[in-house]
C-alpha cells in the first residue's frame, strides 16, 4: 500500500504549509497559502496537499488562468509552485502530485498544460523530471516574473528566473 496520499487543500493546511517550510528555512509565509486557498475557492486556481505517512510533503497548485501572457491568450493552464519537503524528498511524491495535476486539467477539458521551471542548480531535479514527463520548451526565452527578457538587458537569478514548457496530453 502507498505511503502517499494526495487530497486537496483545506483553510487549515495554510498553516501546516507555511510552517513546515519555514522549519525549513524557506521563505513561504501564511498569507501565501491564504491567497491560495482563497483562489481554490473562487475556482481560480486548484490545489493539491500530499501527506507521507500522514504527514505534510508537498504540494502542487494549478492556475487556470495563467498570468503568462503566451499561456493566457491561449487559455492553457499552468501548473505552478509545486515543492516537495526536502526529507520526503526521492519518494514519488511530487511524481504523484504532477500526476494528479495534470489528470484534473485533463478532465477539465483542456489538451495543453504550461509549466515554468527555475533555472538555477536548486532546480535541477524539476528540469530533468519535466523533460522525462513529456514537457518541451516553449521558445519564448527566458521569462523574469512571467515577462519576455529583452537581449541586454539584466536580472537577478531568482525563483523568478524562467524557461516555459507546455506538455499536450493525450
Amino acid at each position: 500500500m502507498s505511503k502517499i496520499r494526495i487530497r486537496r487543500m483545506t483553510e487549515k493546511d495554510c498553516l501546516v504549509l507555511s510552517e513546515a517550510f519555514q522549519a525549513q528555512g524557506w521563505n513561504k509565509p501564511y498569507s501565501l497559502y491564504e491567497e491560495y486557498f482563497s483562489e481554490q475557492q473562487s475556482r481560480k486556481r486548484l490545489v493539491f496537499v500530499a501527506e507521507y505517512d500522514n504527514e505534510f510533503a508537498g504540494y502542487v497548485t494549478i492556475q487556470w488562468e495563467s498570468p503568462y501572457l503566451y499561456f493566457k491568450e491561449r487559455d492553457i493552464p499552468e501548473i505552478k509552485d509545486l515543492n516537495t519537503l526536502i526529507k520526503f524528498r526521492n519518494n514519488g511524491i511530487a511524481t504523484e502530485l504532477m500526476n494528479i495535476a495534470e489528470e484534473s486539467i485533463q478532465q477539465n477539458g483542456y489538451s495543453i498544460i504550461g509549466i515554468g521551471v527555475g533555472l538555477y542548480s536548486d532546480y535541477g531535479i524539476a528540469q530533468r523530471m519535466y523533460i522525462k514527463r513529456g514537457y518541451n520548451f516553449d521558445g519564448r526565452g527566458l521569462m523574469y516574473k512571467g515577462k519576455e527578457i529583452e537581449p541586454g538587458n539584466h536580472v537577478l537569478v531568482d525563483d523568478s528566473l524562467t524557461l516555459s514548457m507546455l506538455k499536450k496530453l493525450t
